[in-house]
């Protein structure tokens, strides 16, 4: 671990990367991918906003309000959706800390019924799944996990099942996840 003269810590340290930003590095990623795609004028896909009730504000300045209460107001579906080649696009993007496995309580049955609807209306609809331990990035077709979570027999899926199943998108600098490539190769 470095230490910063002002006290801080290296905050690249994989041990202090709390739950609740393990998937900052993915959506940051897919944030970039999505924008390159809009700027060349390829595809339009955006991240859905989390629908919040805001109960409580604190105004301690006419400039600084901060939201002291929220409450989520109905279950997002999934992360992502727009349009690519006359095609509605629909997908869910997970970054994983364990080196072992997917766990199924990651993935919400309302998400699943979500990307059922997509597949029926003839959206394509797919996870985006990022094993942070290897660093490894994969593309899953929504049929494949719909099927997994349905007839589960584990509380998870094993990252073999990944290597098995998904196609891994590499990084590269731009855009940093092309996950559109995989799409046409499959669709």
């Amino acid at each position: 671990m470095i230490g910063y003269p002002n006290g801080k810590s290296n905050p690249s340290n994989k041990e202090k990367t709390s739950a609740s930003n393990r998937g900052m590095s993915l959506e940051y990623d897919l944030n970039l991918t999505n924008q390159y795609y809009l700027d060349l004028d390829i595809a339009v896909i955006h991240k859905k906003p989390t629908p919040i009730q805001i109960v409580s504000v604190d105004y301690p300045k006419r400039t600084a309000a901060k939201i002291t209460e929220a409450y989520f107001k109905i279950p997002s579906t999934t992360d992502y959706n727009g349009i690519y080649k006359g095609k509605a696009i629909d997908f869910e993007a997970k970054a994983i800390g364990s080196k072992t496995a997917l766990p199924f309580n990651v993935i919400h049955k309302h998400q699943i019924e979500h990307l059922k609807k997509v597949r029926k209306h003839g959206g394509i609809c797919f996870l985006i799944i990022r094993f942070n331990y290897y660093d490894e990035t994969y593309f899953v077709d929504g049929q494949l996990i719909i099927d997994a979570y349905e007839t589960r027999e584990r509380a998870s899926l094993p990252y073999k099942w990944f290597k098995e199943n998904g196609h891994p998108i590499p990084y590269s600098l731009t855009p940093p996840v092309d996950y559109l490539k995989i799409i046409d190769k499959i669709y």
